[in-house]
């Protein structure tokens, strides 16, 4: 005989069967994080030396999501509030996109264990640099004299060895951007910089995919190039005759941030997230061969082959305002591509 059940039990039972499931997805929030990442070495070299730490001092399991930027602010809007990830890793102009669309919870960097280590100019009410971009010109100093800034490159003997890439990339618009001002353009009129490279088109290289470019490089396809300091260094690793040159019209600096998205269930191990990220440990890592970022902790040594010996000196590099340039830059992209296909 099967023994009754008191209707009291059967119910107290009822609630913490439908509670477990509830309370297992909680347990399993509390112990991880959810982050974009950009595909590719990023994610690689994030899975080698941020997961570890941040399991190892936190409990916290990382889940990354490989997303370009553009993608991250894109399923971000289609998710309706709900956000498909906590943290996002962007460039300038999509973090602009972020912030006018209201993506991004208000960020407090205090915080962060890490925070002293981090100059002022990475630090604002939504988010945090994680890694530094220097833009200039990468040649073969075997193949070609030094440049001396952008005008050389649409001379002899530079410019029939010249690879280009468009506006697709922040590097890329930046350096377009520099060359259109060298011409009598500005941050907004890049019209002198697509006349100028119609002029010498037929005598260029290579016309690339961003992607493409340090393949061309490596292969001899090309031996001047606008790029920035990780892709040299990465070449350089490589066994790759390339050095970098700080055009007279200065170089160009940007920072990669960190956000936490808005809505996120797991804020405080976002946190713990960023604050790993930014750490010393992390950023001597990440700064080392093969990924060769550019680190923002103010406590790491940078590497040798940079245009700088601070952070701090980045404040006087170029720099640009992509709430100008993010609603132009869709219709250059367009442009370039159709008008410098070789």
């Amino acid at each position: 005989m099967i023994p009754r059940i008191p209707r009291r039990a059967a119910l107290l039972g009822a609630t913490a069967a439908l509670a477990a499931p509830r309370l297992a997805r909680a347990q399993r929030r509390g112990g991880s994080v959810t982050s974009a990442i950009y595909p590719g070495a990023w994610e690689e070299a994030y899975r080698e030396h941020v997961a570890p730490p941040l399991k190892r001092m936190h409990n916290i399991d990382l889940e990354m999501q490989p997303l370009f930027a553009v993608d991250q602010i894109a399923k971000s809007a289609a998710s309706r509030g709900a956000p498909p990830f906590d943290c996002f890793v962007l460039d300038p102009g999509p973090r602009v996109t972020g912030i006018e669309r209201g993506m991004f919870e208000r960020f407090d960097a205090a915080k962060l264990s890490n925070r002293a280590a981090l100059p002022d100019i990475l630090v604002d009410d939504w988010g945090v640099g994680c890694a530094a971009q220097v833009v200039g010109i990468a040649y073969n100093p075997k193949k070609v004299p030094k440049p001396g800034g952008y005008a050389d490159l649409f001379r002899d003997p530079w410019v029939s060895r010249l690879g280009i890439t468009g506006f697709q990339t922040t590097f890329g618009t930046i350096s377009l951007i520099e060359i259109a001002k060298v011409f009598g353009g500005s941050e907004t009129d890049i019209e002198p910089a697509l006349a100028e490279l119609k002029k010498v088109l037929p005598k260029l290289a290579a016309v690339g995919a961003p992607a493409a470019m340090p393949g061309l490089f490596q292969q001899g396809q090309c031996d001047v190039m606008y790029t920035n300091t990780q892709t040299v260094t990465t070449l350089k690793d490589r066994g790759v005759d390339i050095e970098f040159a700080v055009p007279s019209t200065g170089a160009s600096a940007f920072f990669t941030t960190l956000h936490i998205a808005r809505g996120s269930e797991n804020i405080d191990n976002a946190y713990k997230y960023i604050d790993v990220v930014v750490s010393r440990g992390a950023q001597d890592a990440l700064q080392k061969a093969p990924y060769n970022f550019v680190p923002v902790n103010s406590g790491v040594t940078l590497g040798a082959g940079l245009p700088m010996r601070s952070l701090d000196e980045m404040a006087r590099f170029n720099t640009h305002d992509w709430t100008r340039i993010n609603p132009l830059r869709g219709p250059w992209i367009e442009r370039f591509n159709r008008e410098m296909a070789k």
